[in-house]
């Protein structure tokens, strides 16, 4: 059986696209957590990623490691991971590498928080320009396939890589336009809403992911396991 090591459900967003990908698609794992401990776990991450970051896949003797790579190798092994339809599958590819790629401000400005709420402070033009092209992809891969996910009838790994966006979206109240359609869908996941559990149930917080969240502004309200 596969092993899928990810780290702090509150802030992991790496982490929660290969996690939410085979929960999607009921790929077997084992579950494997490793927190977040200090504001570098480059050292301790290295004794099961070549990379010193999370996730990592372990497959027998094999590891996979970063996102993208543990989608790809999925992909090899089990049906589901892309769509069918030659059209769909084209977007969600291109789409896919741009959410991996890009949308840096998103990431900077604005980080994973499972459990609170924020009043963001005034957006940087680059920052809104990614939450605009967000709501331009979403949109446009709704209207394109007809939903109910972003590359048609049924969800895949376009979806698991803007998982930690529904959750951004759902921290800072931000805009997508017509793509809330997506958001609540992908809110209401059973698989997304274990992921959420755990979050909340989480005691521990790192001093570096507390401060990036300090800074990205007003803490409205905060859910999480004092």
């Amino acid at each position: 059986m596969y092993e899928l090591i990810t780290a702090n459900r509150n802030y992991s967003s790496w982490s929660l696209r290969p996690w939410m990908l085979m929960k999607g698609l009921e790929i077997a794992f084992e579950d494997r957590i490793e927190p977040f401990a200090q504001p570098i776990n480059y050292d301790a991450f290295r004794s099961f990623s070549p990379t010193g970051q999370v996730p990592a896949l372990i497959d027998g003797d094999r590891t996979i490691y970063d996102s993208l790579g543990i989608t790809l190798y999925l992909a090899d092994r089990h049906d589901g991971v892309w769509p069918s339809d030659p059209g769909a599958r084209a977007f969600a590819q291109c789409a896919v590498c741009e959410m991996h790629s890009g949308f840096g401000a998103l990431r900077n400005d604005c980080t994973m928080n499972v459990g609170v709420r924020v009043q963001p402070k005034p957006m940087s033009d680059a920052l809104k320009a990614d939450i605009g092209r967000i709501r331009e992809l979403f949109e446009d891969g709704l209207a394109r396939f007809g939903g109910p996910w972003l590359a048609g009838a049924a969800f895949g790994a376009l979806d698991a890589f803007f998982a930690p966006v529904a959750f951004r979206i759902r921290t800072y109240g931000l805009d997508v336009g017509a793509g809330e359609a997506w958001v609540a869908a992908m809110l209401a996941h059973p698989a997304m809403q274990q992921w959420e559990a755990q979050a909340l149930a989480e005691s521990w917080r790192e001093e570096s992911h507390e401060a990036e969240l300090a800074a990205a502004g007003v803490i409205t309200a905060d859910y999480r396991k004092s």
